[in-house]
């Protein structure tokens, strides 16, 4: 069949405009007959389309470096290729292009976002048991007074919030009865100031002085002069916020929500240590030590949000690391796991002690009442007894020793540790480490240890029932009721949690082989188990081998695992060889490449020239960075499916765990372990009816502190229709900390064929078309890890990038888009009405699996909901919240709902529902999994450019990479592009 080339015309390349609203809202006529040329990959002629760059803004999220909304995000065109991930047989895998030649990736920008709006409610929910929760939002009732906006300008500049604050609050201090007409402002620490009723000025000038508390030795305290400009901007107008929240507009007005939660911080702002959204004290809770000289702090979050039920504050618990206030020698002692007092140092702990305090703060302690503060820079190589330095003009040397012992009567006694180093290279000072004391309030941004974490988690991890009485101690504590700010902009705040209306959907039935006692399945609270079904499409492992990788396990209790776990795979539907094609392999972890590659050797030799189809993998407990290495060399250099087993499952075989693991092979190996009775039936509404396709997209961001690490964006798509079970995903690297998906279509420029386009989405819609024998004519895509700040720009850009890959398949293809926004990284909580009510709570007294609430704090417009899918384990559940942006399918908010319930059933690796629809958790598996695949060396060491990290795709995709500035990930062996999320 001859290639139908595309015609060059402004309906190629949709963008998003106000009057697309209702665009494709039915299925075009060649689409719904399912007529028209193939869905397969076609040239195209040569077009120029590309837009200049666009600046987006978004607003930074949270802590931690896996999410993070930029500011300013400087769009950039890319060129790496994508590592296919097909669910399919290798001759039916999806090509990439050939990144040889050029790059030149079409990244054509839609119009403003002002032009466009997200989709309204189509109204609320029915299905389901109805009941009652409790949310922790606290109404907050609207003020009746006019807000205005000031501009504050300090001279000289300060970049310190808190000398910021100091200066203002002298000011108000000063002024509050005269110049300022007894007005109480609201300060941002930075530019804005904010008043209930006006000041009587437009513009003044004031002077304030402050004394310097970080003064020189032997100076008298001085004190700094600021010069303070304030200046009228605006005035906010609430009338429009009030029309907002009560459905009569669509934008909200973000200035006077600002205000509001600038008012309502303010107090908080002065008593705690405000991070981000949150404060933290040592007040709250006892702090609780993590280990290596940290400490967990609690503190609360806040937040003001608007919602059908008006304006509400939203509170919830926090906890985060703190380096603890101990003297620099009591820290160094913990960090180290050591006696530092009596013990020479190593090049190895200096180097631990040097990164571990670069940056951290500390006070002096020699010098009695005098606590003068320093931030460290860095550490002497050489110890103390050593150090000497110019003392005047004629470089007259003298020992720090001497000099501390001269000046201060000071006698250092461990002079074989070094000093700190405090201040710039080029004017470095001395400091003795039993000198100083670290400054209590600093938190720790680098990442945290194995031990740090789990201990980190035992602090957050609280029952429904304390968790909530923590949040109403918090609201009371606070008392916003005598809080002198929100009383001056007359704010009143509940201190009763809200009370909501939910649904509890139904669970699915599952499906599973004809052949087992139970052929269909009604998971009872969010869980069922295996136990008399089989694997619904079980396949077959013949020619396996394992390693073992730990030396506690000896060959006998090796045997017996394997043994255990070949019959678990057998009685679970698969056909599975019960013995190993070789005797199992011990090896050393440090020589995981060798061992690997002589398994694969020899396995191959015994099977003459079959291929081994499974590598079981024993690893210890504690294995470092042995797991990543074993998944980069099995994925991309041997081609190996791998399964890992830590040593505690080896000693301690349960039936749960081997039917788990079981579950992971199954799909690993191509098959299916369940699928919904709905969707076998063909009874999915809007799913069941037309092939359609699920996508799943996420991007991880570095670890704070690693600059030189990519982010990884990956995307998962469905493979298999009506059942909807089955996925294959792409991954890439891409511009650190961008959020916007770069490489979900672009084209490039090809020496032979020209033109070509290509994408993450155009290859995964090829995949399926392959796959299934259809083509998609309906796109569901679930979006995770976007901020609110960013929801219009990655609307706008990815929405438009996957009108842009259909049409490049076919002309006049544009099957109906629903894109939905997955959050799970917000602060509302939703607790049972009454925690004594066992039919209303799972056994860790959370809320039940299935619970949905579409009212009250949620939107006041847009088609937004809040999703409890699973049964809680221990601590408190957090429910999704899946926000609808683009509807061309008009789903009902039962459909949406009802849809993503079930697909929360239908996760390969376990068998309980999941607390976030499937294809999105498979996304964010996969981009993290995609992190193994970048070179160690590169990654360590860095390079300039710009977050570049290396893979192994070979001397063609450096050199394709090094043009973009984003070095490629290596690409995936064929038969394991299937398997990397479900490892």
């Amino acid at each position: 069949m001859p290639v139908r080339q595309m015609k060059e015309s402004s309906e190629q390349h949709l963008v998003i405009k106000t009057h697309l609203q209702n665009h494709a809202k039915k299925v075009p006529r060649a689409i719904q007959n399912g007529k028209g040329p193939p869905l397969l990959p076609q040239q195209e002629p040569p077009h120029n389309q590309t837009s200049p760059p666009n600046r987006n803004k978004g607003r930074r999220r949270g802590r931690g470096g896996r999410k993070f909304d930029q500011g300013d995000v400087l769009m950039r065109p890319s060129c790496r290729p994508c590592t296919v991930v097909d669910t399919n047989t290798a001759n039916g895998s999806v090509e990439n292009g050939n990144m040889n030649g050029g790059c030149d990736i079409d990244m054509g920008y839609p119009t403003s976002s002002k032009s466009l709006s997200f989709t309204p409610r189509p109204g609320y929910g029915q299905v389901g048991t109805k009941c009652i929760v409790k949310a922790n939002h606290f109404f907050a009732e609207l003020p009746d007074k006019d807000l205005n906006h000031y501009d504050v300008t300090i001279t000289p500049e300060v970049s310190s919030k808190p000398v910021n604050r100091s200066i203002i609050a002298e000011l108000v201090r000063l002024y509050k009865e005269s110049d300022l007409g007894m007005r109480l402002p609201a300060y941002d620490g930075r530019k804005s100031l904010y008043t209930a009723g006006a000041f009587p000025f437009t513009w003044r000038e004031f002077k304030i002085k402050l004394v310097d508390e970080d003064d020189r030795v032997n100076c008298p305290k001085r004190e700094r002069e600021y010069k303070v400009v304030i200046k009228f901007v605006a005035r906010a107008n609430l009338h429009h916020l009030g029309q907002f929240l009560a459905g009569k507009r669509a934008d909200a007005p973000q200035e006077a929500l600002q205000i509001l939660d600038i008012v309502l911080r303010e107090l908080s702002s002065k008593r705690f240590c405000p991070i981000g959204r949150s404060f933290f004290s040592p007040d709250i809770r006892t702090p609780q030590r993590l280990g290596e000289g940290l400490e967990s702090w609690c503190g609360f979050y806040q937040s003001i949000r608007p919602t059908q039920m008006g304006l509400s504050l939203n509170i919830d618990m926090a906890s985060a690391a703190f380096i603890e206030p101990l003297p620099v020698v009591d820290f160094v002692g913990q960090l180290l796991g050591k006696d530092v007092l009596s013990r020479q140092l190593s090049d190895a702990d200096r180097i631990k002690i040097k990164k571990a305090l670069r940056g951290v703060k500390v006070e002096v302690t020699h010098r009695g009442t005098f606590r003068r503060k320093y931030r460290v820079s860095g550490l002497t190589s050489q110890p103390t007894r050593e150090l000497v330095f110019p003392v005047d003009e004629n470089s007259t040397m003298k020992s720090v020793v001497e000099y501390f012992q001269e000046m201060y009567g000071f006698t250092i006694k461990y002079t074989h540790l070094p000093c700190l180093q405090v201040g710039n290279q080029k004017k470095a000072n001395y400091l003795p480490m039993e000198a100083c004391k670290i400054v209590e309030g600093q938190r720790y941004t680098k990442r945290l240890n194995e031990k740090q974490i789990t201990a980190l988690l035992k602090v957050t991890c609280q029952r429904p029932r304390d968790r909530e009485n923590d949040i109403l101690r918090t609201v009371q504590h606070n008392a916003y009721d005598r809080d002198p700010y929100a009383k001056e902009f007359g704010i009143n705040i509940s201190e009763k949690l809200a009370t909501v209306e939910a649904r509890i959907l139904p669970a699915p039935w599952l499906k599973y082989h004809e052949s087992g006692k139970e052929k269909n399945c009604l998971p009872q609270v969010g869980q069922w188990n295996m136990m008399n079904k089989k694997m619904i499409n079980g396949m077959t492992v013949s020619n396996w081998a394992c390693i073992n990788f730990s030396r506690s396990v000896q060959d006998s209790v090796a045997h017996t695992f394997c043994n255990e776990l070949a019959q678990m795979c057998q009685v679970s539907g698969m056909e599975f060889n019960p013995e190993p094609v070789i005797p199992i392999y011990n090896a050393k972890p440090e020589q995981v490449e060798k061992a690997l590659k002589h398994v694969c050797h020899v396995s191959t030799n015994k099977t003459k020239g079959k291929e081994l189809e499974l590598l079981l993998a024993l690893l210890p407990d504690n294995n470092g960075s042995l797991y990543g290495d074993l998944k980069r060399i099995c994925e991309t250099e041997l081609g190996i499916i791998s399964q890992c087993c830590l040593t505690k499952h080896v000693f301690r075989i349960t039936k749960q765990y081997l039917a788990n693991v079981s579950l992971k092979i199954n799909v690993k190996m191509g098959g299916r372990n369940t699928v919904l009775v709905d969707a076998v039936s063909c009874r999915i509404p809007l799913v069941s009816d037309i092939p359609t396709i699920i996508f799943g997209a996420d991007v991880t961001h570095p670890e704070n502190g690693e600059d030189s690490s990519p982010s990884i964006a990956a995307v998962v798509a469905s493979q298999d229709w009506p059942e909807v079970t089955k996925y294959a995903g792409l991954v890439c690297a891409q511009t650190q900390r961008q959020e916007l998906i770069q490489d979900l279509y672009k084209t490039w420029h090809d020496p032979v064929r020209g033109i070509v386009s290509g994408g993450m989405i155009r290859d995964l819609l090829v995949s399926f078309r392959k796959a299934t024998g259809q083509k998609p004519l309906r796109i569901i895509f679930y979006r995770d890890g976007v901020s609110e700040g960013q929801f219009y720009q990655v609307l706008l850009y990815e929405l438009d990038a996957i009108r842009k890959a259909c049409a490049s398949l076919e002309p006049n293809y544009q099957p109906p888009v629903t894109f939905i926004i997955v959050q799970k990284r917000h602060h509302t909580r939703l607790f049972a009405n009454n925690h004594r009510d066992r039919n209303s709570t799972d056994k860790s007294g959370n809320i039940l699996p299935g619970t949905v609430v579409d009212t009250k704090i949620c939107h006041p417009t847009e088609f937004d909901f809040y999703l409890c899918s699973h049964a809680g384990i221990q601590g408190t559940s957090r429910p999704a919240h899946y926000h609808v942006l683009w509807d061309e399918n008009n789903f009902t908010a039962d459909g949406i709902q009802s849809l993503t319930n079930n697909l929360c059933y239908t996760y390969a690796r376990c068998t309980r529902s999941v607390s976030v629809v499937p294809p999105a958790y498979y996304a964010h598996l996969a981009a993290f999994r995609a992190r193994f695949y970048m070179e160690p060396d590169l990654q360590e060491n860095g390079s300039s450019g710009g977050g570049s990290a290396a893979g192994h795709g070979g001397s063609k995709a450096t050199r394709a990479a090094g043009d973009c500035g984003v070095k490629p990930l290596p690409a995936l062996k064929e038969n394991v592009k299937r398997v990397m999320f479900y490892c």
